[in-house]
């Protein structure tokens, strides 16, 4: 029997890091590290640009410092690259691989979250595998500016749906965050707007307090 959900977050709700592509190693240490002592809670490993031979000692030192912070690491795209550095999770596409198949490689212990675009019937078909669904665009997007746009209101709807956790993408910032986690985003998948950030600790812990703000007149769903 798989575990409840709840029991693979490292929290119930919050900001979820993404890791921006084709920074060197270090850099991208020390900005991990940051964002991880600002509150992030959910760090993800994406980079489209290394090679698979690079990118396994970086995840394992990613592992690591999440592992100190007391959060988890979700590999994108990668569900052997996850075994292998004993990552809690990995975040899978519509081009990454039947959902079914990657929980039955992962076990039951494992985070698996699914791309669903803005796509209920996506949603619909990922739901019994996977731990969160992730929609967006839901604003227009420097990292993929070609992404296909997600309205709010689907975000509220898929939580009602399908009783999981729902991340948004795109376009993030502090300013509409609000709007976000209004419409029923438990997490927030930011790149750009926490990561060329000037203080990334501070701008982490932002997103942490419009969570808390937030609290007061809205429950999370873990």
């Amino acid at each position: 029997m798989a575990l409840p959900s709840a029991s693979r977050f490292p929290a119930p709700r919050g900001l979820y890091a993404i890791t921006p592509d084709g920074l060197p190693a270090a850099e991208l240490f020390a900005r991990a590290e940051a964002a991880l002592a600002g509150g992030t809670r959910l760090l993800q490993y994406r980079d489209k640009l290394a090679e698979p031979a690079e990118r396994r000692p970086v995840a394992e030192a990613l592992a690591a410092a999440c592992a100190r912070h007391g959060a988890a690491l979700i590999i994108n795209d990668d569900t052997e690259l996850a075994l292998a550095v004993g990552a809690p999770g990995v975040h899978l596409g519509k081009d990454d691989g039947d959902l079914a198949a990657a929980r039955r490689r992962l076990g039951p212990g494992l985070l698996i979250g699914a791309s669903c675009y803005a796509d209920p019937a996506r949603a619909a078909a990922a739901a019994p595998h996977v731990d969160y669904l992730a929609f967006g665009a839901v604003f227009p997007s420097s990292v993929k500016p070609g992404a296909v746009a997600a309205p709010l209101a689907l975000l509220g709807a898929a939580k009602a749906a399908h009783g999981l956790p729902i991340c948004a993408i795109g376009g993030i910032t502090l300013a509409n965050a609000p709007r976000v986690i209004a419409a029923g985003a438990d997490w927030l998948a930011v790149i750009t707007d926490l990561f060329s950030a000037p203080d990334i600790a501070e701008r982490a812990a932002a997103y942490g307090r419009l969570f808390a703000e937030a609290g007061a007149s809205a429950e999370p769903l873990l």
